[in-house]
């Protein structure tokens, strides 16, 4: 399939490594605008550095396209790992927003609103790809620069973010503090 395959609406076919690449490097790293990302797992998963340089976690790298103005929303059901954690109580910059839904089992990641990657994988090392062939998850999933599927994707994505399913969930003793941010303190 051809890059003008995928900005016709068509779906490609992301499995194991490829993760990496078309996720994070050729999406996620190239955000302009927005990146909206729903994860059921948070993890400061490595990154490769341009040069051959000490590789930096990803939450570094969302750090970094935040300060160049990408709007950044992370969603996600649990406590971040405890590195990605760390990174996140060093600076939290005004456009990197994060919050928690312990019903979220989705993973999504829509790049600037044309390019999304909808699938299996966490936003973890074994998920997308970056652990070698023997740690990695077998993950399946589409990237695709489909109009009508990214909106579908971004009004489900918005109504957990904006809480629109808080009043009737039967999950609130898990979740006193329906999307709370999490504690950087």
């Amino acid at each position: 399939m051809t890059g003008a395959d995928v900005a016709a609406g068509k779906a490609l076919l992301v499995s194991g490594e490829d993760h990496f690449a078309r996720v994070v490097l050729e999406g996620i790293l190239k955000a302009k605008v927005s990146l909206a990302i729903a994860t059921a797992d948070f993890k400061a998963l490595l990154v490769p550095v341009k040069g051959g340089g000490r590789a930096r976690s990803i939450v570094s790298h969302l750090r970094g396209l935040a300060r160049e103005g990408v709007e950044i929303r992370i969603l996600h059901s649990g406590v971040p790992s405890g590195p990605a954690l760390r990174e996140l109580r060093r600076e939290l910059p005004r456009r990197l927003t994060i919050r928690r839904c312990p019903r979220l089992h989705a993973k999504a990641v829509v790049v600037d609103c044309a390019r999304m990657y909808l699938g299996s994988a966490n936003l973890t090392g074994a998920g997308l790809g970056a652990k070698g062939a023997a740690r990695r998850n077998f993950e399946l999933g589409v990237w695709t620069e489909s109009a009508a599927l990214i909106e579908g994707v971004l009004e489900t994505f918005d109504g957990v973010w904006e809480g629109r399913h808080c009043a009737k969930c039967g999950r609130g003793r898990v979740c006193p503090v329906p999307l709370e941010e999490p504690a950087l303190s």
